[in-house]
């Protein structure tokens, strides 16, 4: 059977979904009918043309006559989703006969379809005004939750796959920034003549299909396919609506409070524990203890072990149990079978943090082992960094509290990693660059901690400046996202998604579902939550190491100046390749950079001040460009000659920059420099004076810089 709404409309909107709902469930049906959906979207403000379930064909007739003609006929029955497929779809019908013949046919074809199905009736239908075809949906992921999609719909949605995600429940702005999201967005703004669709109308729509499926968790997958979007509304064609009735189990957060407070003690320790700490060299345990000896650790070092008296000049004890003082953190550098053990210890002894070295856990297979230490760790409110984890640096406090080797370069950049390999290029790439970072965090098999605990840490770490992360698989996507919108209004997050290539389209009742690749929807949530999305390890590395140097810009307008056409070539499609806009150049700045250029230099933008100028062709350019309130940011492309040296070069830009400084003006700069190998030093140099520079790359710097630009945007300060 199937629920008909109270005509006089006296039941209250949340009776009406609950009686749905509670009817379906009692049928033991997963998804609602065309009717109930349509009374779904009416309780919601969710247009849809006017129909009526007809069980037969007079009654049919009826219908189409007060609707009046044409009409669409679809069948209506739990067990045929596809009604397409089941050829239950007759469009364009024109006249009583037209629409008694329709009747039994459609009857006819989905009992040829699916002869267990049970067939309620028909859904008799207004035929809409055509427009332009689009898919407005919501798919439950299992770490994101509930999401909200738009693209183009009707029959080439799943062909062109041309969809955005967002986070539901979603703001009026978020909702009109999804029509412009996808590629035919042109389309929604009216080509070759048309007029565009009504905007508003369709953000609308959006609105409150994000509010249903938010506040009804018993929707897993909803389809508004196609929408028929016109200039003055939008109406829904056709309606989907999948339902899954098993109770789920929140994942357990603390508080953001509790999480700083806890982060706080975990990260700055006052004093340490080192359990399976060793005196014989080759053990983790002896390699943490050196780490937090020789890294320069002030607080309390307590090393932990059965049988020692002493270890590399520090009292042992047995237990954590039998050390007198307080404790801020645990290391554990023991087998994975004693783990359980040692931390209902470090429970008892209401130590806040546990940072679990061991693998042997989840990662094996042994996902009951790993489950047993969270139960412990919960019991005892003990946060639980790993298992399976090389540990953690933070060298504001000289903390070396890992078995890798000890890092001491202090800086403004956080970054972390779910794999120890990338951890170790992490710990490279920062000496070998001499990058000051403020933490290198390990996170392995994250049973407990992960990247949202991070960040509201780093959030109010007055040492961080930008947060860097690598992560395979976010557990708990939604508490990213709301942290990373939160935490990306004050500092940047860069984020490093691993696997963003296995799109795994998964198994799905519906369009939206069918569409919902993994990384689409990766790619829509981190930009909805402000973050700034690396492609590979270099750029996580290069971001970190760049963003902070970079001044905040004040606007758009980007110009370039180089020393070589081919460079600015490149340098240009570099730019449009990371979103950064290239100034038109007004005639008057055009007039006043072609006083310092020859004859056969180009002024425009790029400004190509030819490979032959002496030193004060750059100067005079580089100058003006940051005198200039029009312009917002830098970009050189120097190449190497007798006459401008590449250290010269460097001196050059500094001396200018220093210059500009002193008066009030701080621009973001950022150079290529093309030549031999001298040209290295002069980007080194660079570097160490706040310009972002790289030899043997056009792309590289500017990379940095829409980066920077990218998280200024969503920060509201461009």
């Amino acid at each position: 059977m199937t629920t008909v709404i109270d005509p006089l409309h006296t039941e209250r909107p949340t009776d009406v979904v609950r009686r749905l709902l509670d009817t379906a469930k009692a049928e033991g049906r997963n998804a609602l009918t065309a009717p109930e959906a349509k009374q779904l979207c009416d309780v919601y403000g969710i247009p849809v043309p006017k129909e009526g379930l007809a069980t037969s064909a007079e009654e049919a007739v009826t219908l189409a006559e007060g609707m009046g003609f044409p009409v669409v006929m679809k069948i209506v029955s739990p067990q045929i989703l596809h009604k397409t497929e089941a050829r239950g779809v007759l469009v364009g019908l024109q006249n009583a006969d037209a629409v008694r013949q329709g009747f039994r046919t459609i009857m006819e074809n989905a009992r040829a379809h699916d002869p267990g199905a049970g067939l309620i009736g028909v859904q008799v239908q207004q035929m809409l005004q055509s427009g332009v075809e689009v898919i407005v949906g919501s798919i439950t992921d299992p770490s994101f939750g509930k999401l909200v999609a738009f693209g183009l719909g009707g029959v080439l949605v799943e062909v062109l796959k041309d969809i955005t995600f967002r986070l539901a429940p979603v703001s009026r702005e978020e909702a009109l920034s999804m029509l412009d999201g996808i590629q035919a967005a042109e389309m929604l703004k009216g080509v070759r003549g048309g007029k565009a669709v009504d905007h508003e109308a369709l953000a609308e729509v959006i609105v409150n299909v994000s509010r249903l499926v938010d506040e009804v968790p018993e929707i897993v997958e909803l389809d508004l396919n196609p929408v028929f979007a016109r200039e003055n509304g939008a109406t829904a064609a056709d309606v989907r609506v999948v339902l899954d009735f098993a109770a789920r189990t929140p994942r357990y957060r603390p508080s953001q409070e509790q999480i700083v407070r806890q982060m706080n003690r975990i990260m700055k320790p006052e004093a340490v524990a080192v359990i399976g700490a060793s005196a014989e060299d080759g053990k983790i345990g002896n390699s943490v203890m050196k780490n937090l000896i020789n890294g320069g650790y002030k607080g309390q070092i307590y090393p932990i072990h059965p049988k020692a008296d002493a270890i590399l000049g520090y009292r042992a004890y047995k237990s954590v149990k039998d050390v007198p003082g307080d404790i801020d953190v645990a290391v554990f550098a023991i087998p994975a079978k004693f783990v359980a053990q040692a931390l209902g210890e470090v429970g008892e002894k209401k130590i806040p943090g546990a940072v679990l070295i061991p693998s042997g856990f989840a990662e094996t297979g042994n996902v009951e082992g790993q489950e047993e230490i969270v139960a412990i760790a919960r019991k005892h409110d003990v946060r639980l960094m790993g298992p399976n984890i090389y540990g953690f640096y933070y060298t504001p406090a000289n903390l070396c509290a890992t078995f890798c080797t000890p890092y001491d370069v202090k800086g403004k950049a956080a970054l972390s990693s779910q794999s120890g390999g990338i951890g170790m290029a992490i710990i490279g790439f920062s000496r070998s660059a001499k990058m000051g970072v403020s933490a290198i965090v390990g996170l392995g098999n994250k049973s407990d901690i992960d990247e949202d605990d991070l960040l509201y840490f780093f959030e109010q770490d007055d040492n961080t400046q930008v947060v860097a992360m690598h992560c395979e698989d976010l557990k708990d996507g939604r508490a990213f996202a709301e942290a990373a919108k939160q935490v990306s209004k004050k500092k940047p997050v860069v984020v490093l998604k691993a696997g963003r290539t296995a799109l795994g389209a998964r198994a799905a009742s519906s369009h939206t579902g069918a569409l919902a690749g993994n990384d689409r929807i990766y790619e829509d949530v981190l930009r909805q939550s402000g973050v700034v999305r690396a492609r590979s390890l270099q750029d996580l590395l290069q971001f970190a190491r760049g963003i902070p140097v970079l001044p905040t810009p004040k606007g758009e307008n980007v110009v370039i100046i180089t020393g070589a056409g081919g460079s600015g070539v490149l340098l240009s499609d570099a730019c449009v390749d990371n979103g950064l806009s290239l100034m038109a150049m007004p005639p008057d700045l055009d007039a006043a950079f072609r006083k310092f250029i020859p004859p056969f230099g180009a002024a425009g933008n790029p400004v190509d001040i030819t490979g032959g100028e002496p030193p004060s062709t750059y100067q005079n350019t580089i100058r003006l460009g940051l005198e200039d309130d029009r312009i917002h940011a830098l970009i050189l492309g120097y190449w190497h000659t007798i006459i401008t040296p590449p250290m010269v070069f460097a001196k050059l830009v500094i001396e200018v920059k220093e210059e500009m400084k002193a008066q009030g003006i701080e621009k973001p700069i950022v150079a290529s420099l093309a030549g031999d190998v001298q040209v290295e030093e002069a980007a080194n140099h660079l570097y160490d004076h706040g310009v972002v520079a790289y030899p043997y790359t056009t792309e590289t710097p500017v990379a940095v810089l829409g980066a920077k630009y990218k998280w200024a945007r969503a920060a509201g300060l461009v």
